[in-house]
Order: structure tokens, then sequence, then C-alpha cells
């Protein structure tokens, strides 16, 4: 299991998980490779990126990195409690997260997944009367529904990250465009100045090139470290776009 130790404080030194409490490995989520061998997790005070291919596991430790955390399963701030589907796995009551000496003043969990539910929810309490400013306000200003999915994707990274936050991102290139995703990689700098640390799970080349980072590549045979040129996702996309035809051709020949 990659282990290093961060001399610089953050928000969230570790994850660990509570091997002596899981009832079995041989059921889900704990039959998962990156789940069955983990131990602990270092994560990186500034940039910590998880990935691998689809079926490893990513969504579901990052879900239970942020239910631990105190976030809502769907996504958003600590005070959004919405459930649209328990469909949320029961790992969080086994990890145990090792905090650091710092304390966050702002947060949120982005999950690709399910932020049609949460700006749906946001609607619905901005309907309801009430003393104090509307959520929307805090995005914008302009409800998520009336925008595009990319739009209202960066709306929330632009106008509701506020800085010195830990800030979980599930999937969050799902709608953005190339630009996008580099303008997002901005902000997140941006936000890293501002005493701000991340945990991103991403398919994008792109947003993992963050260079004070570490990147999780999460296997059937555990997790281990990887320079983000040994990604299967920067060498295929490299290969596709040096030698296009060439891949074109083998993908479409005929047998």
């Amino acid at each position: 299991m990659p282990s290093r130790i961060y001399e610089q404080d953050t928000f969230l030194r570790s994850v660990e998980l509570e091997r002596d409490r899981v009832p079995t490995f041989a059921e889900y989520p704990f039959h998962l490779g990156a789940i069955k061998y983990l131990e602990r997790l270092e994560l990186h005070p500034k940039v910590t990126y998880i990935v691998g291919e689809n079926g490893m596991g990513k969504s579901t430790l990052m879900e239970a990195i942020a239910v631990a955390w105190g976030f809502n399963p769907e996504g958003g701030t600590k005070n959004f409690t919405f459930s649209t589907r328990a469909s949320h796995s029961k790992l969080f009551e086994y990890v145990r997260l090792v905090r650091g000496l710092k304390k966050a003043r702002d947060g949120f969990f982005f999950r690709a997944e399910s932020y049609y539910n949460l700006a749906s929810n946001m609607d619905e309490l901005d309907e309801e009367p009430g003393p104090g400013p509307r959520i929307v306000d805090s995005y914008g200003g302009r409800s998520l529904h009336e925008q595009s999915h990319g739009e209202s994707f960066f709306a929330t990274f632009t106008n509701r990250f506020g800085g010195n936050g830990l800030y979980i991102l599930d999937e969050p290139e799902a709608a953005l465009s190339p630009f996008r995703q580099m303008a997002m990689l901005s902000q997140m700098h941006e936000l890293i100045l501002q005493n701000s640390q991340f945990i991103i799970s991403t398919h994008s080349p792109i947003l993992m090139a963050y260079p004070d980072s570490i990147i999780y590549y999460l296997t059937r045979d555990g997790i281990e470290t990887r320079r983000l040129e040994e990604t299967d996702h920067f060498v295929i996309m490299k290969e596709f776009l040096n030698n296009k035809d060439r891949m074109l051709r083998e993908l479409m020949e005929e047998e």
C-alpha cells in the first residue's frame, strides 16, 4: 500500500480502513481490489488524485471519504441533507479519517452522477419562504437547471468554492470541454493558494496534470502510485493524438 508522510499540515491527512471490523472481504464493497487491500492512504496537502478503470472502486472510495467527513452522499455542502435514493455503500462506517490541525472553513462534495438531484434540491429549498438569501445566490444567482450542463458545473466551481476548504470531486470533467478543464486547473490553483485541499477522481489527463500532487492508481490488485505519464489515460490519449489515422484503421478494420 502506497504511503508517504507529508510535512505540510492539512485538513485531511490520511484515510484508514479498519480492517479488523470488516465483516467480510467477499462481498461489496470490500471485495473490490482497491478496498480489499486498503490499509492507509496518505493524502497530499494540495491535490490527491484517485484514478483507474471503471469498476475499480473510485467512486465508492470517494463517497466513503466524503460521507465520513460529513457530506451528503449525493453531494453538496454539509448543510445538504436531501436523499433521492439511499444507494451509497456502508464503507464510510469502516474508514477512519486522520485529520490535520487545520480547520476547514469551507467544503464541497461534487458528484457528477447526482448533480442533477443537487440542483433540484436547491431550487426546491429556494422556493420555500425564508428570511435568508437564496441558496442559488452562492452559485452565481441563476438556477443550475437554467444553464447547460457544463455551465452549471463550472458555476459551482467558480462561485461556490470560497477557499480554505476541503473539496472532494468525483469526475468533475463529465460536462466540461478541454478548455473549461484547463480553466478549472487554474481555478484549483487559486483555491490552493487560499489554503485549500482537493481529492479528485477523474479520467481526464488535463485535470490530472496539477504538478504538486499525488496520483493513486486503483487496480484489481490494490492501489499504486503513478506519474501522470504512466497512467493509461495519458498513454492512450497521447498515442491516439500522435497516431490518429493508424489507430482509427485498427479500430475500424473489418474482420
